[in-house]
């Protein structure tokens, strides 16, 4: 199925998360995504399991994490540390339109396959390059991972309860936004590109998503002059805004506005609420946090979750059970907009989560499962020109899977 970035072709050199996020997405959008892979091990991911999704063969299973980021890609495994992998990845670079890497700051200027090499050959060429402190600065030749830039970039500080340790998110979400920011900057690449002809390359730091992304903490922090303080479930600029329990669970409960905690006062049995000076606006309700949420889990806690998120939706109240995730992927608004997805390669089923965009009601999703490793490379390499003689003699010297 044809998408908006039909006709264009990625060359991801990237591993684990935040690159490989950005070519699946350039995948979804319709994007041929050829994945540069090491030719023994592959993507680091590979092997990330438990759990594992087995083939037949038990040497082909594949780490759950690697099939989260790598569906509709094709699978070419190379060892550029050779000479005849380089110039295959050369080759291949000529007639691209975008380089994805995620190597360490000059980590593939040493194979002449940096961005300044490869665009000498193809001027029309994007690059990105995805590093956790950026091309320069004291930090630049450092490694860098999402829990490791959750914490410098103050994301842990603002996330755990106030009295406890600061907490990481459980999810690698620097990884996931960086992902989204790699996608957005090669977007915008390719429409300038279209207007001057040329390539450029796009510098992306984990840490400087992970600052950008602070939003309003980020502003608390720089209008008051003083850092945010956690605040667990809560939140630190609205109110009521968090977690509850309720006689036999807990429900998130997220006021947004006066007119919604009139009536959750009136649902509440206290009408009364909405005119009191002390809670009557938000901001009365953030000076005033400790006592109205003691009285609301009060009142909360004589009846079940269910029944409470019941009479909220009656009076259109935002509010939300705490899900597992078996229990989202078994919500019915989840399997009716099909998040859950099976893609098929040969007689293996792949789950998968599908793409949250949609096209004109269309999901914006591919159709072609996670690759084995080097599954592609003899197609690409005929399509190169390569007869089989050739390949087999570059498989020989170990250049090719």
């Amino acid at each position: 199925m044809s998408g908006p970035l039909d006709g264009i072709t990625v060359l991801d050199m990237s591993r684990v998360l935040a690159g490989p996020w950005a070519g699946q997405l350039l995948a979804d959008l319709g994007a041929r995504v050829i994945k540069v892979e090491h030719s023994s091990r592959g993507d680091d991911t590979r092997g990330w399991g438990p759990p594992w999704l087995a083939e037949q063969n038990i040497a082909e299973r594949v780490a759950a994490y690697f099939l989260c980021a790598n569906r509709g890609k094709q699978s070419l495994a190379v060892d550029i540390a050779t000479e005849g992998g380089q110039d295959l990845v050369r080759a291949l670079a000529k007639g691209a339109d975008i380089l994805l890497e995620n190597f360490k700051v000059g980590g593939l200027a040493k194979y002449g396959l940096d961005y300044p090499s490869l665009r000498a050959i193809n001027p029309r060429l994007i690059g990105c390059s995805i590093t956790g402190f950026g091309q320069d600065g004291p930090y630049a030749h450092r490694a860098g991972y999402d829990f490791m830039i959750q914490a410098m970039g103050g994301l842990m500080s603002l996330s755990g309860e106030p009295d406890g340790m600061p907490m990481k998110t459980g999810v690698a979400i620097t990884d996931v936004m960086t992902g989204l920011y790699a996608t957005v900057g090669v977007l915008a690449a390719l429409q300038e590109r279209a207007r001057t002809g040329r390539g450029q390359h796009i510098d992306l730091a984990l840490l400087d998503v992970q600052v950008a992304t602070l939003a309003n903490q980020a502003l608390n922090a720089l209008v008051e002059g003083r850092s945010p303080e956690r605040h667990g479930n809560a939140h630190p600029n609205i109110v009521p805004y968090q977690a509850f329990a309720c006689a036999d669970g807990h429900l998130v409960l997220t006021v947004g506005n006066d007119a919604q905690f009139a009536r959750l006062a009136d649902m509440l049995g206290h009408p009364e609420w909405a005119e009191d000076p002390a809670y009557a606006s938000n901001a009365a309700r953030v000076g005033n946090r400790e006592v109205l949420v003691s009285l609301i889990q009060k009142i909360l806690l004589e009846r079940d979750r269910d029944d409470w998120l019941a009479e909220m939706e009656a009076r259109g109240l935002p509010a939300g059970p705490i899900n597992t995730l078996t229990e989202v992927f078994d919500d019915p608004q989840v399997r009716h907009r099909g998040l859950h997805r099976t893609l098929r390669r040969g007689d293996l089923e792949v789950p998968q989560v599908a793409n949250p965009l949609r096209f004109d009601g269309q999901p914006a999703s591919s159709e072609l499962a996670p690759p084995r490793l080097g599954q592609d490379s003899d197609a690409i390499f005929a399509e190169m020109g390569l007869t089989p003689e050739d390949i087999a003699k570059l498989r020989r010297a170990g250049v090719v899977r």
